[in-house]
């Protein structure tokens, strides 16, 4: 296009719409990389559960547990659950700047699928800072918090404190280990895609 794109006016409904988008990325990102863990757990209970009917002499320690088949699970439910937030990541930026593309040529504004397109990075780079933030530092707390707790502090184990600590523990993990650090991946993702595919977004002429 020979016009240059100068001003990202969120104020304009369609650019606010597509950075809106981007904030809501992120967090059905982060809600999909929570859920992957869950899901990947419950798998691992199935199979310890199955170890234990099958030889309930490993609860003795006469015998050793399979390691190996709950660490293979794990990898493969990982990185199994782990495609549909890829994906998400992937296709986001492409269908809006696209979509917004088509609309902005009916409506004799070629530059506004770019526009919009910025307007979805920027929102969902801020946004996942934030996110981030929040999901490492209070998946942090939580996890820590059970550990303080279990110095002898409030109760020490077995008290209300505790019991309530091990359920912050179950959330935190995967605030801290899963969401968290796969978000900052979500940002550099989505900058490289919107910057490789900047040309979908407008006309060629």
């Amino acid at each position: 296009s020979k016009e240059k794109l100068e001003v990202i006016d969120i104020a304009t409904p369609e650019v606010f719409v597509g950075g809106f988008m981007g904030s809501v990325t992120v967090f059905i990102f982060s809600s999909w990389a929570i859920s992957a863990v869950g899901r990947t757990a419950q798998h691992v209970v199935k199979e310890v559960r199955k170890q234990f009917k099958a030889d309930p002499e490993i609860l003795t320690g006469a015998t050793k547990p399979n390691y190996k088949a709950c660490v293979e699970l794990v990898a493969k439910n990982g990185l199994k659950q782990m495609i549909k937030p890829g994906l998400l990541a992937l296709f986001s930026p492409l269908i809006i700047g696209y979509i917004f593309r088509l609309i902005g040529e009916s409506k004799g504004r070629p530059l506004l699928g770019a526009e919009v397109t910025a307007a979805f990075l920027m929102f969902a780079t801020c946004t996942g800072i934030l996110m981030a933030l929040f999901f490492n530092n209070g998946g942090g707390a939580w996890d820590n918090a059970k550990k303080y707790i279990e110095t002898g502090k409030h109760g020490g184990k077995g008290g209300d404190a505790h019991k309530a600590a091990v359920t912050g523990d179950t959330v935190g993990d995967p605030c801290k280990d899963t969401a968290g650090p796969s978000i900052h991946i979500l940002m550099k993702l989505l900058s490289t895609i919107t910057l490789v595919c900047a040309p979908l977004f407008v006309p060629t002429i």
